[in-house]
């Protein structure tokens, strides 16, 4: 077997999903995707790789890299310290992509990426996307986006009345798109393959290039994707991330069989879809030539398999087509490989971890073991994937989880550890795992610290699970939150952990580049009826395109470390007055409520396929 190149995980997170944004009004309090929620992940890495260096100072180091999939670096080593998270933070020079410091033996290795795809002319994204004759729903999409401003200025929504309005942006009202979203988009399917790249090339024989190695990795983008199947965007996901990226490993890499263990609250009903459709035609190939047919190029096999909750979206409404689907259990017949596994209520942790964890759910990863072994065993054609939600955290907002199905903080620790050893045996170790869900920022910290440990940590490591009780959280949250009036939001200093957080976290996180929405003018929500999906396909063209020549949308590229006055200018913050106390550079985390005040009214969060119900008036 090939040995793990240094034991490393790779962060990957790129700026430009920062611009898929809510642009109908200035009141964004009940939009629960938005891009602000990638700043609550960034503090969760930057806690866990803070808690790695204190546990371990000599393995637990870091590199930050700004690089795009063609780009190149050179290495600087920084001066011995006594604080090696300091030192190696001291001796970044963010600003610059061509130099990359970096520090040896290290267990995380950050990259800012600047990768993006065409969405018309990407192999991989024809080869899930695309239409045989024409790209027609890739097409609509980018068409959707360019005159997104047009069709709020007019009151309408800017994607057609056929599809489902409510899954795309939490409310019949609120906007799925804004112009900059196709850069986001683009940009997250060019990192999220910037990470196939990097993992398999560290993993692989004979392969020695420059850059960054690493057999395993996180990719931190949004808009999530496991809702999108072939051409229906669905719950907040526009193309399919992770469907891509299993795509372009087998197009590009040679990986013929791919493992994917979704993990968000919800089901991935497009991956399943996507994953029953290339099985389907693996399949297909494989018997023409039992019959006699030329022998091919191997096709994609994918395992699917799911833990969520199916009472909530997609089969909130109990639609039969949904609900079946969300409860498929199949393994071989057909070509097909999938399991799905429901959530069920707990009493107690015991009670999770001896009989939950440790039977259903732990058949995720036995299915995965049998189908491995069933199609060739353990090769150097294996790629493991976790479509990674963190909204079935025990965090997330009481409505998203109303149904009372959901997980221990820990779960995405332990579950991370356990998808490491099972790709260790069967995968060379390589492991990717993409960001979905997750919409309370104390859900997406907590579950982002809990699941990077895993991925980064060996078994020999020292790991205290009680780095994401709530206390500490709490204690990270006021931290973070902002310094108003010069004064800081704690009375005492904080912990040596949480110092070096905040710091890791100033060099790691770009939410400050979110435009301001104070400029915006409102434009008043349309009252017209949205339907449901039984209307033309999307590539249909059913739409009248804006006569307004669209602009260019640039990618915004700026500096990933400013100064303190320039982040507050930034985000629409005066400076305030000086203290002897530094300012954090930190932005506030956006539902954690300021000390000695009432708790805001959280949004009631419902995802719901079909009609707008009957009680709302409409014309």
């Amino acid at each position: 077997m090939v040995p793990n190149s240094g034991d490393k995980t790779a962060v990957f997170l790129q700026k430009a999903c920062l611009q898929h944004r809510f642009i109908r009004s200035k009141d964004t309090s009940s939009i629960v995707e938005r891009p602000e929620r990638l700043r609550a992940v960034n503090l969760g890495l930057a806690a866990a790789f803070a808690r790695l260096n204190n546990s371990n100072s000599t393995s637990a180091q870091t590199a930050v890299k700004s690089e795009g999939l063609s780009g190149s670096s050179s290495v600087q080593n920084p001066t011995e310290g006594t604080d090696e998270l300091t030192a190696a933070l001291e001796h970044l020079n963010i600003t610059s992509s061509s130099i990359s410091p970096q520090l040896s033996q290290g267990r995380v290795e950050f990259v800012h990426s600047d990768a993006t795809l065409d969405l018309l002319n990407h192999p991989a994204v024809k080869f899930v996307h695309g239409d045989i004759t024409e790209d027609m729903y890739l097409g609509s999409l980018k068409r959707w986006a360019r005159y997104s401003k047009d069709a709020i200025s007019r009151g309408d929504s800017e994607i057609p009345s056929h599809l489902s309005q409510g899954d795309l942006y939490s409310d019949t009202v609120h906007t799925a798109v804004c112009p900059e979203s196709i850069d986001a988009i683009q940009g997250a399917l060019g990192t999220v393959c910037e990470a196939v790249d990097t993992v398999l090339k560290s993993t692989s024989r004979g392969v020695s290039e420059a850059g960054t190695k690493a057999s395993r990795a996180f990719v931190g983008i949004r808009p999530p994707g496991h809702h999108c199947g072939e051409d229906s965007p669905a719950g907040f996901c526009f193309v399919n991330n992770v469907g891509v990226a299993a795509a372009h490993a087998h197009l590009q890499h040679g990986i013929n069989r791919v493992v994917i263990l979704d993990i968000d609250l919800h089901h991935g009903n497009g991956t399943q879809s996507i994953a029953w459709q290339i099985n389907e035609e693996t399949y297909r190939q494989h018997l023409e030539e039992e019959a006699d047919a030329p022998v091919g190029k191997p096709g994609l096999q994918v395992y699917y398999g799911s833990i969520h909750d199916v009472l909530s979206y997609p089969c909130e409404d109990g639609k039969p087509e949904l609900v079946q689907a969300a409860s498929v259990s199949i393994h071989g017949p057909h070509g097909q490989y999938i399991e799905n596994v429901h959530l069920t209520p707990y009493n107690s942790e015991n009670q999770f971890w001896t009989e939950l964890y440790a039977g259903p759910y732990s058949s995720l990863l036995g299915k995965a073991g049998e189908f491995l072994e069933t199609t060739g065993g353990p090769g150097d054609d294996v790629l493991v994937f976790i479509s990674c939600g963190f909204d079935a955290n025990e965090h997330e907002y009481p409505s998203m989880s109303r149904h009372h199905r959901h997980v221990p903080t820990t779960f995405y620790y332990r579950f991370a550890q356990d998808t490491r050893k099972f790709a260790d045996s069967f995968a060379h170790g390589r492991v990717i795992s993409v960001l979905e869900g997750g919409y309370s920022d104390r859900a997406l910290t907590s579950g982002a610290m809990a699941h990077l440990t895993g991925l980064a940590c060996s078994n020999d490591a020292v790991v205290d699970e009680s780095w994401w009780n709530l206390n500490n959280l709490v204690e990270l949250e006021k931290a973070a939150k902002k310094r108003r009036g010069g004064r800081t939001s704690q009375p005492t200093a904080p912990a040596l952990w949480i110092e070096q957080t905040l710091t890791a976290f100033a060099s790691i996180d770009s939410s400050y580049l979110i435009p301001s929405t104070s400029s915006r003018s409102f434009v008043p929500p349309s009252s017209r009826v949205l339907r449901g999906r039984k209307s033309p396909p999307v590539g249909s063209n059913d739409e009248t395109e804006s006569p307004v020549q669209a602009t260019d949308n640039k990618s915004i590229k700026e500096p990933q470390a400013v100064s303190d006055q320039l982040r507050q200018k930034r985000s629409g913050l005066e400076s305030p007055p000086s203290d002897s106390n530094p300012v954090t550079p930190c932005l506030p985390l956006s539902d954690i409520p300021e000390e000695g005040t009432e708790p805001k009214k959280l949004p009631r969060v419902i995802l719901r396929l079909g009609p707008r119900p009957a009680n709302q008036s409409g014309d």
